[in-house]
């Protein structure tokens, strides 16, 4: 993965071409990233998002090479992807997010039939594990991710990965601050991270195959 989403765009074309020179004289394939996220992932930050222009992205593959292309479609890194302004909220004061540009997606496609696309910063954020968070202690207001239904609607397009990082993360968070609640203690990290652990395989086994559609195609 080479991201140079926040460079100028024939910068960012070098840096990727350099990249998958290097990479694929060992068949290490390249995933590239066209098009800005917001919130902050690692060393890498923006204050706003910028979506991928379909009018770039058979030039941008074209000149660098690259196997798989990241996109900006209002998708953001972190557990706070939108601004509580940017989402309504139910009566019950849970925000709901801003829909993703599937306009944008549909116009890559259009300009790359079938090459591999990958939506970063894709997480759900589900409210079960801010809530426990926040039962045991936490404190991670505005939490918001991405609808279940429309990570459905993406994975059944050209989109062959989704990151849902954040949801790892909340996850193993809120099973781990529950432990220590209920048994403040304890100190023995197999004791803590072993329920943590077995939230996370139970998470990510019912996003594989109720979300993500990936679960059965090992062999594909």
């Amino acid at each position: 993965m080479i991201d140079g989403s926040a460079l100028p765009y024939d910068e960012n074309v070098a840096l990727t071409k350099k990249v998958c020179d290097y990479a694929h004289q060992y068949d290490v394939t390249v995933e590239g990233e066209l098009g800005v996220l917001g919130g902050v992932e690692d060393d890498v930050s923006a204050e706003e998002s910028k979506y991928t222009k379909p009018e770039e992205v058979q030039d941008f593959v074209s000149k660098t090479g690259v196997d798989s292309l990241a996109i900006s479609i209002g998708t953001s890194h972190g557990r706070c992807k939108f601004t509580p302004e940017q989402c309504t909220r139910t009566a019950d004061g849970i925000l709901v997010p801003p829909p993703l540009a599937f306009d944008v997606l549909e116009g890559v496609e259009k300009m790359i039939p079938g090459f591999p696309i990958v939506l970063h910063g894709s997480s759900s954020v589900p409210v079960e594990y801010v809530k426990m968070i926040e039962q045991y202690g936490g404190k991670i207001p505005d939490s918001v991710g991405i609808p279940e239904e429309q990570l459905r609607k993406a994975a059944k397009s050209a989109v062959c990965k989704i990151n849902i990082d954040s949801d790892g993360r909340l996850a193993m968070t809120a099973m781990i601050r529950k432990v220590f609640a209920e048994h403040p203690d304890e100190f023995d990290p197999r004791k803590y991270l072993g329920p943590a652990r077995d939230e996370l395989k139970k998470m990510y086994s019912r996003k594989n195959i109720e979300v993500l559609g990936s679960a059965g195609h090992a062999l594909d």
